[in-house]
């Protein structure tokens, strides 16, 4: 594995703890002390929906971080590479930069470029 595979595959482990971490202590604790819209006539089974798709999203990282670790073949990488390049893009614009997640994405990013 190349250093800069290895160097994105930490990132990803980094990022997928971090939001999972933050995201259950700071958002998601705090969104659920409000009443939310029932899903399939249930508040509880909407807090656990947003739950479970919050953590998902950590999950598919680690799985990234794993496809880097395990199969670094250069299809594979270039894929990983434009993901999280495209990834960088939504908070860059959306938050206009102050959620800084657009600058972990575009460091995998470019690990992945120079790695292929």
């Amino acid at each position: 594995m190349s250093t800069p595979l290895a160097v994105a595959a930490c990132l990803l482990l980094f990022l997928a703890a971090a939001h999972s971490y933050l995201g259950e202590r700071y958002l998601l604790k705090r969104l659920f002390k409000r009443p939310l819209p029932p899903i399939a006539g249930s508040e509880v089974f909407s807090k656990q929906t947003l739950r479970f798709a919050w953590h998902l999203t950590s999950l598919a990282w680690l799985g990234f971080a794993a496809l880097l670790y395990c199969a670094p073949s250069t299809g594979t990488v270039r894929v990983v590479a434009w993901t999280f390049l495209i990834s960088a893009a939504f908070p860059l614009i959306a938050t206009k930069g102050k959620h800084f997640s657009w600058i972990v994405f575009l460091a995998i990013a470019g690990c992945c470029f120079l790695a292929v």
